[in-house]
């Protein structure tokens, strides 16, 4: 019997000592897509909200790690391999669409509050006289844009019989610099930052003065199906964050500069509807969006 109750003891003793080495060993692996050129800027201000959703539960889910993919690849290719189930991605940033709220689970908290949806045009300083007669969407018929491959908001424009021509990312500035296009609609959050990048390699490269293009278009994280934890534990620390204004916070550290310097108020707006916009789309909670025009 003291033998048996020796084991017990030992078997106890044993057990208590692991438990700490498991639970430290219970972290959550969060690996993100690395973007699709070498050393991407695009999207630092959405890692920083990932991480920074992660950091805000790390009480209440435990430590995290939040890592890049090993690989940079096109936004399709990335969408394929977080539908695996082999989790090499388990989050990506995407604007929503039917299809993609289909495939993935996603938390509907736009993650640049609509800003993406307002597009300021790179363009050839030659070209300012041909948008300067641009005042409605039917004007934008007489220009091409440059968009993407199967870039989301490519289907806006064609549904106005608006012209666009795809290419990668990587090539369109060069294509525009070529006159391959007339136009290149930026976010308000790119413009500057790749302006800056690429007028020395193409110095014909301009912003355009006075139209600003706007339509819905909120960017969410997608998650695959299977990542049930990951989505809500990032989905609760998006919430915190909105709560103690560190959410907003981060928004304003990335645009606020752009904001001002891109005189979004003195721009003639021309407002285009979004085909792909899902009907549960939080379009009426004004918490969620920021409107530099009215």
């Amino acid at each position: 019997m003291n033998v048996l109750l020796l084991i017990l003891r030992s078997s106890l003793l044993v057990y208590l000592i692991l438990i700490p080495v498991l639970t430290q060993a219970a972290i959550t692996r969060v690996i993100y897509s690395a973007g699709e050129v070498q050393n991407e800027t695009r999207f630092n201000d959405v890692i920083e909200i990932l991480c920074t959703a992660l950091e805000k539960t790390r009480s209440r889910y435990g430590d995290y790690e939040c890592l890049p993919d090993a690989q940079i690849m096109p936004k399709k290719r990335v969408l394929q391999e977080l539908e695996k189930n082999e989790h090499n991605i388990n989050v990506t940033w995407n604007p929503t669409s039917i299809e993609l709220e289909q495939r993935f689970a996603t938390i509907r908290f736009p993650l640049r509050k609509g800003l993406l949806g307002y597009r300021v045009l790179l363009i050839n300083k030659e070209n300012q006289p041909k948008f300067d007669q641009i005042k409605t969407p039917e004007d934008l018929k007489k220009v091409s844009l440059g968009q993407g491959v199967d870039w989301n908001d490519n289907a806006i424009y064609e549904n106005y019989g608006i012209r666009v021509i795809q290419g990668k990312y990587s090539q369109l500035f060069k294509m525009l610099t070529a006159n391959r296009f007339d136009g290149f609609p930026r976010g308000i959050g790119e413009i500057l930052t790749e302006y800056e990048k690429n007028k020395e390699r193409n110095p014909e490269l301009s912003i355009e003065k006075n139209l600003l293009i706007y339509y819905p278009f909120p960017y969410y994280f997608f998650f695959n199906k299977q990542d049930t934890a990951i989505r809500d534990r990032v989905e609760t620390g998006l919430r915190i964050m909105q709560k103690d204004g560190s959410f907003d916070a981060i928004f304003n550290k990335y645009h606020q500069d752009a904001i001002e310097k891109l005189n979004l108020k003195g721009r003639n707006v021309i407002r285009l509807s979004n085909p792909l916009l899902p009907k549960n789309t939080p379009v009426n909670d004004a918490k969620l969006w920021y409107a530099p025009v009215r």
